[in-house]
């Protein structure tokens, strides 16, 4: 299961400490204007060692296109691209090839496939999600004909939360600090904690927010493939994320139905709804209203301390991984975030032309 969507389609190939990571694009329409110069800056948003709260392994993550692009467009054809990696320090790796890390894959990497690479998790490595964002950003560009905005910002450190709505935030300034999040002050606080956590030899998670802007009536496929539906399958396979709501999510039950229904109005720009509960999905089809939801993030598995585990023989021995890690995900998750936001409305707006002819 190395495919994901079904008309707009990415396969991604690789591993985090071999020659590259890459990927083939299948179903993008012919004629989309590839911005390349936007592709490598969302590349950059998730690249490693960009500040001092991520990890300091170098990667220029220069993405190579093989195919399906001509004379700045696409073809209609597979679109095949490659990203090599350049700073691997496997060496780091070798004291941990017969140990199993905790909360990592290496365990149940090991018993389903009966062998693992060992080498910063191998195919089970975030590193992988750079596909994504160069899959997600040619979805962006082809979602940007139709009108439709795609942002994330970290909306929770740890204990440190951002409790404006999106709505009462200038999301452009998301780019404007290290940590992504609109509001200077919290984002403040916000890399305080992260270099704390860092300075302990320990990590920290949080809370991812996306906002989708400009979808019209009628995306989303009843029954099985629910427009929501799709969101949390693309959120729940970015490496580290544990939860995923949208809407009002699990504060929504904390409320009566008659508080938490949104009430249809009739206005100059057609029927709208009063309040946005639903997160601009109902019946799994969007209903015109922002899709707003939250993607929640463990803490980093990797610790830079001592810690207890047993190795692949069932003895129990203690830990103390070396290497290069980030203290917190969220800064560099955010454009992963955003990109599988994009696979997804890129792809049901495929499937809702085929639908229509």
């Amino acid at each position: 299961m190395n495919s994901f969507g079904q008309i707009f389609r990415l396969t991604s190939f690789g591993e985090s400490h071999g020659v590259g990571i890459g990927g083939i694009i299948d179903g993008c329409p012919a004629g989309i204007e590839i911005d390349l110069e936007f592709i490598q800056q969302e590349l950059d948003r998730r690249k490693p060692g960009q500040s001092k709260i991520t990890t300091q392994r170098k990667e220029t993550d220069q993405v190579e296109f093989l195919s399906g692009i001509f004379e700045g467009k696409t073809q209609g054809t597979p679109i095949g691209f490659l990203i090599r990696n350049k700073d691997q320090h496997s060496n780091d790796y070798n004291n941990l090839k017969d140990i199993f890390r905790p909360s990592h894959a290496d365990y149940t990497y090991l018993k389903k496939y009966g062998s693992r690479d060992h080498r910063g998790g191998g195919r089970s490595s975030a590193r992988e999600t750079i596909a994504r964002v160069v899959a997600g950003s040619i979805a962006k560009l082809m979602l940007k004909h139709y009108g439709v905005s795609i942002q994330a910002f970290v909306k929770r450190v740890g204990e440190v939360e951002l409790t404006k709505s999106y709505r009462e935030l200038d999301l452009n300034l998301t780019e404007s600090n290290i940590v992504r999040c609109p509001d200077p002050e919290t984002a403040e606080k916000m890399i305080e904690r992260i270099v704390a956590a860092g300075e302990n030899h320990d990590t920290v998670g949080g809370v991812i927010q996306g906002v989708i802007q400009g979808v019209p009536v009628g995306l989303g496929e009843p029954v099985f493939n629910k427009l929501h539906a799709d969101l949390g399958h693309a959120m729940l396979g970015i490496n580290a994320v544990k939860g995923f709501e949208y809407g009002s999510g699990f504060d929504g039950t904390k409320l009566s139905g008659s508080e938490h229904n949104d009430v249809f109005i009739k206005t100059e720009a057609g029927v709208r709804t009063k309040t946005n509960n639903s997160g601009g999905i109902q019946g799994g089809i969007s209903n015109g209203e922002d899709i707003y939801f939250n993607v929640a993030f463990k803490p980093i598995a990797t610790l830079l301390k001592e810690q207890q585990t047993v190795d692949k023989e069932e003895n129990e021995v203690t830990i103390n991984p070396k290497g290069r890690h980030d203290p917190c995900v969220l800064p560099r998750a955010v454009p992963i975030v955003e990109a599988m936001a994009a696979l997804v409305i890129a792809d049901h707006y495929l499937l809702k032309q085929v639908n229509q002819s």
